[in-house]
């Protein structure tokens, strides 16, 4: 039997627990959760089953929305000098393709950029924000006390979690942690542990893929044309100091992806081979591209879930933990990368003691209904994929795909599409209907100059993760005093003195911007009296009760 030993017995000054927030999972989500909690001042340790940084990157893209994330974090550059920006994507891989460069942002275009570099990238932002990543540690139990679980959503009152964790020795630890992120994939322990229920469909399709240190380039154009995807892993001139993929290293790889009618029924967990990968090369488009030096090859299926909740009590999800599906345009890893920005700020400020009622759970208000529409569109684009395969549908399916092509020439039509792929257009509700438009939607990173600042664009304004007041009157020579008095921890107020005109701007006169950049608060009201109560007001709601009150 595996000794247990109770690390809160070693941990003398650390009573309450060994970390305020344990987070099950090292992947993208995982990693850029825990960075983003330690931001906000809270301890983590990120708990990972495997004894090394994942060597295959299933992932290939960052996405405009994910872009943004990056950039609001002063983190933009390091990604960009790693991946080759591409500025249409695709949509069920049509003809027609999305055209991510007439969207609203200064990153329009997807990032090809393999998901070990991410990770790798990830990771190096975590620890230099001192987030301990225990690697070859697997979670084995995991316990809400009363005030956990029993509490139920809402709650924040006395309680944590146990979780049991097997080291690389064998022995089994029980860490104690206020909260628990579950960001460990699918097949979730996290998940199963607390009873989440995760309802969906089985795979009943599936892909293969491969990554390749030799191929044709000159059949390449061939595999396209005949809807296989081949796409390179690291552009030609990037600065790569090493090829070595335990630290993100891809050593020049292509990445070929292919569904073939004859093998697409294949359950995902039998092996795949060369020989039969180079089989379907054949079967579809008359050439094997001259794949040789296969790094990794895998089978990835349609099997579409999403959490029933993504909280009980204490424990939270995130990602693939939360939501699976088709990897159709690359959209997973993204919308594990916005759960984590959405969810980091507001665990963050229920362990820091001044989250309104109700923060915490609009982490599953907000991120849910994406996750449903994620696995929705898909569904879609998986069906208008397989139709074609099937030969009593292949016609209809070739026109239904034609249709629908031609519509994405329509420019409203495909900026639609394109900014549902590219999470650009994500907005959540606001409670209020009387709320300004801009209220729930992402901030545009529009230019600026600020008073007391050297930003030039409201991006570089949110890096240190606070609330960010933007006075766009500057009427009020006491908003400064007032927030800096009252919230000044949590939010950084800034008079601006000039910005780039934008019709959804006109009239404005300030802008609470959320730490994940959607808008909070807008307001037009010019008197400025009613508009210090509505400042007080939407302060409050969002970044809790003032300092002394």
């Amino acid at each position: 039997m595996n000794a247990v030993r109770d690390l809160a017995a070693d941990a003398g000054t650390r009573p309450d627990s060994d970390a305020e927030v344990i987070v099950v999972g090292a992947g993208p989500t995982g990693l850029l959760l825990g960075a983003e909690l330690a931001l906000a001042g809270v301890r983590v340790q990120i708990i990972e089953r495997r004894a090394a940084a994942q060597r295959n990157s299933r992932a290939l893209t960052l996405h405009p929305r994910s872009i943004e994330l990056m950039d609001q974090r002063g983190l933009v550059e390091r990604f960009l000098a790693r991946g080759r920006p591409i500025p249409g994507w695709h949509f069920a891989g049509l003809d027609t393709p999305l055209d991510f460069s007439a969207l609203d942002t200064r990153h329009g275009y997807t990032l090809l950029l393999a998901q070990a570099r991410t990770e790798q990238l990830l990771e190096e932002r975590a620890r230099e924000l001192d987030v301990a990543i225990r690697r070859g540690h697997e979670v084995v139990g995991l316990r809400q006390d009363a005030g956990g679980d029993a509490a139920g959503e809402g709650s924040s009152g006395a309680g944590g979690v146990e979780v049991d964790v097997r080291g690389p020795d064998g022995v089994v630890e029980t860490v104690r942690a206020r909260y628990v992120v579950g960001c460990d994939g699918g097949r979730s322990v996290v998940r199963r542990a607390v009873g989440i229920g995760f309802p969906g469909t089985d795979e009943t399709l599936s892909g293969a893929l491969g990554d390749f240190a030799t191929v044709d380039p000159a059949a390449l154009d061939r595999a396209r044309a005949h809807g296989v995807l081949a796409a390179p892993l690291e552009p030609e001139d990037a600065d790569t100091d090493t090829d070595d993929p335990a630290v993100g290293g891809t050593g020049g790889l292509t990445r070929i992806v292919l569904l073939d009618p004859q093998r697409m029924r294949t359950p995902t967990a039998e092996p795949l081979t060369l020989d039969e990968f180079r089989a379907s090369l054949l079967r579809i488009c008359g050439t094997d591209c001259g794949v040789a030096g296969a790094r990794w090859l895998s089978r990835f299926g349609n099997a579409t879930r999403l959490a029933a909740r993504y909280r009980s009590g204490r424990v939270l999800l995130a990602g693939d933990a939360a939501h699976i599906h088709f990897p159709a345009a690359g959209q997973g890893l993204n919308t594990g990368l916005q759960d984590a920005m959405n969810l980091g700020w507001k665990l963050a400020a229920e362990i820091n003691g001044w989250a309104p009622t109700g923060l915490l759970d609009s982490y599953h208000a907000e991120r849910h209904p994406v996750g449903q529409a994620v696995t929705e569109n898909t569904e879609v684009q998986t069906l208008l994929a397989e139709l074609t395969l099937l030969p009593s549908y292949q016609r209809p399916a070739a026109a239904l795909r034609n249709l629908i092509a031609g519509l994405l020439g329509i420019e409203e039509v495909n900026r639609r599409l394109a900014g549902l792929v590219s999470a650009l257009d994500t907005s959540y509700p606001p409670a209020d209907d009387r709320a300004h438009p801009l209220v729930g939607r992402r901030m545009p990173d529009v230019a600026l100059t600020a008073a007391g600042s050297a930003a030039v664009r409201v991006y570089e304004l949110l890096p240190h993760g606070r609330f960010v007041l933007l006075d766009l009157a500057g009427d009020d020579d006491a908003m400064k005093r007032a927030v800096d008095t009252g919230w000044g921890r949590r939010v950084a107020a800034f008079t601006v003195t000039g910005h780039d005109s934008r019709t959804d701007l006109d009239g404005v006169r300030e802008i609470l911007v959320r730490p994940d950049g959607h808008v909070a608060w807008a307001t037009r009201t010019t008197a400025v009296q009613t508009r210090r109560a509505e400042r007080a007001h939407a302060l409050t709601g969002w970044a809790g009760l003032p300092v002394g009150a």
